[in-house]
C-alpha cells in the first residue's frame, strides 16, 4: 500500500532530471551478434527531417514512433535491433543482428535494414563501422592468440588489440576505413556477459566517433597556421616601430593595430568551438579508453597506445593554435594600450602647450583691455566736460553767472573720479558673476 506524505510540491523537471541516468542504456545482447554503426552529422533543419525519417521506420514495422523532443530510441524489429542518439552536432544509429556467419563482415548487420529508407538518411558521414562478436575457438589458448586469422579479417593490415573488460574479451581494429567505406572492429567473446557485450560495443563505437570529431579542428589549425604566423609578424613590425624615437606615426601605427587586433578576435570567434569542442571530443575518448581497462597482448600496439600516438601531435596542434591566438591576442591588447598611451600623452603635451599659448593671449588681452579702459577714462571724460561745457554756456547766455571755463576745469577731475569708480564697480559684479 502506498503511503503519501504532504511534501512541497515536486519541481517541475524533478522526474526528468531523476530518470535521465536510465535514459541511454545499453542494450542486452544475445551473443553472438553482428553491429553495424553509423554517425551523421547534422544542421538544425536536418535534425527535425531526421525524426520524421525515424517514424516512417518504426510505422514500416508497426512500432511506436519517438516523440517530437526525443533524442534517443531503442527499438526492435523483425530481424534486427536499432539504437539511436542525437548529440549535439551528429546523430548516431547503431543496427544489430544476432549470430554471424564464418566471416563475419561478410555480411554485416546494416544489410537487414531497408536499403531505400538508408538512402534517405539526412546529414552528411562521419563515421561508418562494422563490428562482430564472436566466441573464441579454443578458451584453452586465451593467453596465446594467433594474429595470423584475425589480420585475414582486416585484409591483412597491421592490427592493435587488447584483453578489455577484465579479460573477458579480446578487441582488434586496423582503424582502417575498408573498401566497403566501413572501419571493423573484432570482438572475440571469452566469458562476456550480455550487457558487458552491450556496453563494449556502445564503447567502442563512441571512441571510433569522438576520436573523428575530435580531428575536425585540425584542418582548421593547418589552414590558419599562415594567418598565425602572418598576424604574429604584423605586431612585430608595430611594436619594432613604437620602439623607434621618432613617434609621428603613432595614428598609423593605431589605425594598423586596431585592424589587426579585429582580424585575431574573428579568428579567435569563428573557431573557437571547434578548438573547444576538439578538446571535449579528446577526452571523452580518454575516458571511453579507460572504460575498457585494456590489458597488452603481446605483440601488438593497445587500442589505447595507437590512438594517443596517432592523435596527440593533432590535438596538441589544436590546442597549441587556440592558446597562440589567445596570447597573440592579449599581447595586441597590451601594444594597443601602451600606444594609446602614449597617443594620449602626446595629446596632453600638445594641449598643455595650447593652453600655454591661450593663456598667454589672455594675459596680452588682458594688458589691452587695461590700456584702452584708461583711454577710454580720458574719452569719456572729454565728452562728459565738453557736455557741461555747452550747458554753463547756455546758462551763460541766459543769465545766469557761470563761467563756462570754471564749470569744465571743475567738473573733469569729478567725471574722470566717477568714471574710474565706476568702471571698478563693473569688474567687482564681474568677477562675482564668474565665481557663481
Amino acid at each position: 500500500m502506498t503511503t503519501l506524505f504532504p511534501l512541497p510540491q515536486n519541481h517541475p523537471q524533478r522526474f526528468v532530471l531523476h530518470n535521465e541516468v536510465h535514459a541511454r542504456a545499453s542494450l542486452t545482447l544475445d551473443l553472438p551478434i553482428r553491429a553495424s554503426h553509423l554517425a551523421l552529422l547534422l544542421t538544425s533543419d536536418e535534425k527535425q527531417r531526421e525524426r520524421e525519417h525515424l517514424s516512417k521506420l518504426c510505422q514500416r514495422y508497426g512500432k511506436p514512433s519517438p516523440e517530437k523532443d526525443a533524442d534517443h530510441l531503442s527499438a526492435t524489429f523483425d530481424n534486427f535491433q536499432i539504437r539511436w542518439e542525437q548529440h549535439g552536432e551528429f546523430s548516431t544509429y547503431t543496427f544489430y543482428v544476432q549470430n554471424i556467419p564464418s566471416d563475419p563482415f561478410s555480411e554485416p548487420a546494416l544489410k537487414q535494414v531497408p536499403l531505400d529508407w538508408l538512402s534517405g538518411l539526412p546529414g552528411q558521414m562521419m563515421v561508418a563501422a562494422h563490428a562482430a562478436i564472436k566466441s573464441a575457438p579454443a578458451p584453452d589458448k586465451h593467453e596465446e592468440t594467433d594474429l595470423a586469422p584475425i589480420a585475414a579479417h582486416f585484409s591483412n593490415n597491421p592490427v592493435v588489440g587488447s584483453k578489455v573488460t577484465g579479460g573477458a574479451a579480446q578487441v582488434f581494429t586496423d582503424f582502417k576505413i575498408h573498401v566497403d567505406g566501413f572501419s571493423r572492429f573484432l570482438i572475440i567473446n571469452h566469458s562476456l556477459r550480455t550487457e558487458q557485450a552491450g556496453r563494449l560495443l556502445h564503447r567502442l563505437f563512441e571512441i571510433e566517433v569522438y576520436r573523428v570529431m575530435a580531428l575536425l579542428a585540425f584542418p582548421i589549425a593547418r589552414k590558419l597556421a599562415p594567418d598565425l604566423k602572418q598576424a604574429d609578424r604584423k605586431l612585430y613590425t608595430i611594436t619594432n616601430a613604437m620602439a623607434q624615437s621618432d613617434n609621428s606615426n603613432d595614428a598609423q601605427l593605431l589605425d594598423e593595430l586596431t585592424a589587426l587586433a579585429a582580424e585575431i578576435e574573428n579568428h579567435i570567434s569563428s573557431n573557437h568551438f571547434r578548438f573547444a569542442a576538439a578538446g571535449a571530443y579528446y577526452q571523452l575518448v580518454g575516458q571511453r579508453l579507460e572504460d575498457l581497462r585494456e590489458v597488452r597482448i603481446q605483440g601488438i600496439q593497445t587500442l589505447g597506445e595507437f590512438i594517443k600516438r596517432r592523435m596527440e601531435p593533432a590535438i596538441n596542434t589544436c590546442q597549441s593554435t587556440s592558446k597562440r591566438f589567445k596570447s597573440l591576442s592579449e599581447r595586441v591588447g597590451n601594444t594597443s594600450q601602451l600606444l594609446r598611451t602614449r597617443v594620449d600623452i602626446v595629446i596632453e603635451r600638445q594641449n598643455q602647450g595650447l593652453l600655454t599659448s591661450m593663456a598667454l593671449r589672455a594675459k596680452m588681452q588682458f594688458r589691452m583691455q587695461q590700456t584702452v579702459e584708461g583711454i577710454s577714462i580720458v574719452a569719456i571724460t572729454y565728452y562728459a566736460a565738453g557736455l557741461i561745457g555747452s550747458i554753463a554756456k547756455a546758462l551763460h547766455a541766459a543769465g545766469w553767472h557761470v563761467s563756462p571755463e570754471i564749470a569744465v576745469g571743475v567738473s573733469i577731475p569729478v567725471i574722470m573720479i566717477a568714471v574710474a569708480l565706476g568702471l571698478k564697480r563693473i569688474h567687482k559684479i564681474i568677477e562675482s558673476t564668474t565665481e557663481e
